[in-house]
């Protein structure tokens, strides 16, 4: 499923609980579009018609393989060992509100198998587990000092600074 979310700040719009936003597997900010590709959304006179002659990328047979490739992706012992060094981490690191919940920890993998399947590599490397750290972390750590705070984009590389790749 892909949700969107307006901005904190705006009026009505209220933050969800850790245990909903727990769910997510990432949360991606788009931000607002370049000039020109807002310009080309200004000229549409009829959007519905627009999406209408949309062509999908993949179908759902296709959607499925590539869910079971991903699952296939192999992950040594030694990366899920820092995959649960960055875990325990964020659980113990004073900057944290909060760690990273085993559904985290699972989202970290997740990513990271999808990163190495989209680098055509059957096994992942730290560095997949690093590129997707920030989409996989961002929305589930906040920082203890705000509490309330809107997300972990620098607690996301504090983590990922903090903790070595070999333990």
């Amino acid at each position: 499923m892909i949700a969107t979310q307006n901005p904190v700040t705006q009026t009505g719009t209220f933050p969800l609980p850790e245990s909903q936003l727990d769910r997510f597997l990432m949360r991606i900010e788009l931000g607002y579009p370049d000039p020109d590709a807002e310009r080309e959304l200004l000229r549409w006179r009829r959007p519905a018609r627009r999406a209408a002659r949309l062509q999908p990328v993949v179908d759902s047979a296709g959607l499925a393989a590539l869910q079971r490739a991903v699952a296939d992706v192999r992950v040594a012992d030694p990366l899920i060992d820092y995959v649960q060094r960055l875990v325990a981490y964020s659980r113990r690191g004073s900057e944290f509100a909060f760690g990273l919940s085993p559904r985290g920890a699972l989202a970290l993998l997740r990513g990271a198998r999808a990163w190495a399947l989209l680098h055509e590599r059957s096994h992942v490397v730290p560095e997949d587990v690093q590129r997707g750290a920030p989409g996989v972390v961002e929305h589930r750590l906040r920082e203890a000092a705000d509490y309330a705070g809107h997300g972990g984009g620098a607690l996301a590389q504090k983590l990922l600074s903090s903790v070595d790749v070999v333990g």
